[in-house]
């Protein structure tokens, strides 16, 4: 089992980690602005945007924000994303590929699984802190807690339909460290909403 204690820092820093979508390298650090002025300060970058290294770089350069990268599919990406200063990556599923580049470059690495076989996949490879994903798709609140039941020493950020009405009920499970959601910046950018939005968010209990 790898060492969980930096994973764990990044799950418990704030109840929801904001998965963000940037469209245009001008609104990274506006962005990261708000989120962190309404208590969110852990903050996931896809990288589904030409702009996302970039961006992860912009978003590092705001005090108090610790951004990662999310949708990080191979170990190239991975590499890419930790130049850029990412501090932990998510990934929608789980590979061995992945997994080693993560363990080479030293930084915590939360991978997607939607089963028990991908579970026990990870368990093998010495980890145990996973992105449930898609959560909703997935079987939602049930289908986590049955496998909590089986998995008693794994923790999850369900992502993936969670939403501002239903991210609570998500945190009241013990198995749930934090959530990931990306209501928090949908719709047109207005800093003011998006700070309002990180302040509830910030502030649900778990």
């Amino acid at each position: 089992m790898l060492d969980t204690t930096m994973l764990d820092a990044v799950m418990t820093r704030c109840p929801v980690i904001p998965v963000l979508v940037i469209p245009e390298l001008s609104l990274a650090r506006p962005i990261a602005q708000a989120l962190v002025a309404g208590g969110l300060t852990t903050l996931e970058v896809t990288l589904r945007t030409e702009c996302a290294f970039e961006a992860i770089r912009e978003m590092s350069k705001v005090e108090g924000a610790h951004v990662g990268a999310g949708t990080v599919l191979n170990g190239d990406d991975l590499a890419r994303a930790v130049d850029a200063g990412a501090q932990f990556i998510v990934s929608p599923g789980l590979t061995p590929e992945v997994a080693a580049a993560a363990q080479r470059h030293d930084v915590p690495l939360l991978p997607g699984v939607a089963n028990a076989g991908d579970i026990m996949r990870g368990l093998d490879l010495g980890l145990s802190r996973f992105k449930f994903f898609p959560a909703m798709a997935n079987g939602g609140l049930p289908a986590l807690k049955a496998l909590a039941s089986v998995f008693g020493r794994v923790k999850f950020c369900p992502t993936g339909g969670i939403s501002e009405e239903n991210a609570s009920e998500w945190l009241a499970e013990p198995a749930v460290s934090c959530v990931g959601g990306s209501w928090l910046t949908s719709g047109r950018f207005e800093a003011a909403t998006v700070e309002a939005r990180a302040h509830r968010a910030a502030h649900i209990s778990r």
